[in-house]
């Protein structure tokens, strides 16, 4: 006889985790099915530095405080410490590395599809985020560029670049907080399609979050919005940020139209010389083990969901993607909203089936 069990969370992130925190609250039988050798989903693969936007007790999983950093804010090692922690601490039930390749659905039960095995369960969460599908915009002939090309999530410091003529692409934080280290070391130019926003010196991820709060509520409620407050910008000040600011290296410019062997081509139809491209442009969401239950996707890639559940598909929720999946559902203090609300769903779905 094939073990079934109420839920299984593929992921083994943060997402992964809060929903395994309530998971054992409803002393249910679940599994994290998680592809990862080891604890800490993809923040063991981010760059060496990368630290978060807020200070340690505004960036907690439910139940336990992340705790305090030595610095202002947590390092990328404090935070997979962390999640190592917090699994252990609430005993986890996970298998890695299991990569799943599909997820089908037959006769009630969903059949979760390894290379290894194949797992049964009454409900699925999918809490895979969007690491393993980096996006690259498609540049004119950027088959033809001899030079290096990376995408940020294969970025990990920035002394490969030493002495060399290197592009930053993304207006987003990981594009300011990488074009802030490589610039030390690189001649280095960032661009982006608009000019971008910086928040002030003393605006991080805590205010973010309480704003981003107050504007969920108050549309729960269906109070009027007044939106200026909460346009706060997009690029928050770390210190690293800050320091390229005084170093003068925070200017952005315009895309370039093409790329050629050695280069790039200007919309002015200046070629320049370039060693290097990294694209801090994002990523796109990884649900291709969905492709069996052939959900329909919008133009961004999303399946239709109210709160984190699949309308299309009934007992399939898919937490942690952003706000399409729930409010701040992406951030470590934002996902314990959404995991709550989902394994309660869970329960009541499981007693009517």
């Amino acid at each position: 006889m094939q073990k079934i069990y109420d839920t299984i969370v593929i992921g083994g992130g943060q997402s992964a985790l809060a929903c395994a925190y309530y998971l054992n609250r409803a002393n249910l039988n679940y599994l994290l099915l998680d592809d990862q050798q080891a604890p800490g989903a993809s923040w063991r693969h981010y760059w060496d530095s990368l630290t978060l936007f807020s200070p340690a007790a505004f960036s907690s999983l439910p139940g336990w405080l992340m705790p305090e950093s030595k610095d202002e804010y947590p390092s990328r090692d404090e935070v997979i410490d962390y999640l190592t922690q917090y699994e252990n601490r609430y005993k986890v039930p996970v298998e890695r590395p299991v990569h799943v390749q599909d997820v089908c659905f037959e006769d009630g039960i969903y059949e979760i599809e390894t290379k290894e095995k194949t797992y049964f369960a009454r409900t699925v969460i999918s809490a895979t985020g969007s690491f393993r599908k980096p996006f690259i915009p498609d540049f004119p002939d950027a088959d033809k560029f001899k030079g290096k090309q990376l995408h940020s999530a294969a970025y990990k410091k920035p002394e490969p670049f030493s002495g060399k003529r290197v592009l930053i692409v993304g207006g987003g934080n990981s594009g300011a907080q990488i074009l802030a280290e490589v610039s030390e070391v690189a001649d280095t130019s960032w661009v982006t399609l608009e000019e971008v926003t910086f928040l002030p010196d003393d605006v991080d991820g805590r205010v973010l979050f309480d704003q981003a709060s107050a504007r969920y509520y108050a549309m729960q409620h269906g109070r009027e919005l007044n939106s200026s407050q909460f346009h706060v910008g997009n690029i928050v000040m770390v210190p690293p940020v800050k320091k390229a600011r005084d170093r003068g290296a925070l200017h952005t410019m315009r895309p370039f139209e093409r790329f050629y062997e050695q280069g790039v081509i200007w919309p002015n139809c200046k070629q320049e010389k370039i060693d290097a491209v990294i694209w801090c442009t994002g990523y796109r969401f990884a649900l291709d083990h969905l492709a069996c239950l052939q959900l329909q996707r919008d133009e961004k890639g999303r399946v239709a969901v109210e709160g984190a559940r699949s309308t299309q598909q009934p007992g399939l929720w898919l937490v942690g993607y952003g706000n399409w999946t729930g409010f701040a559902s992406a951030t470590l203090i934002g996902v314990g909203r959404s995991a709550r609300q989902t394994v309660a769903e869970i329960q009541k779905h499981l007693e009517q089936v």
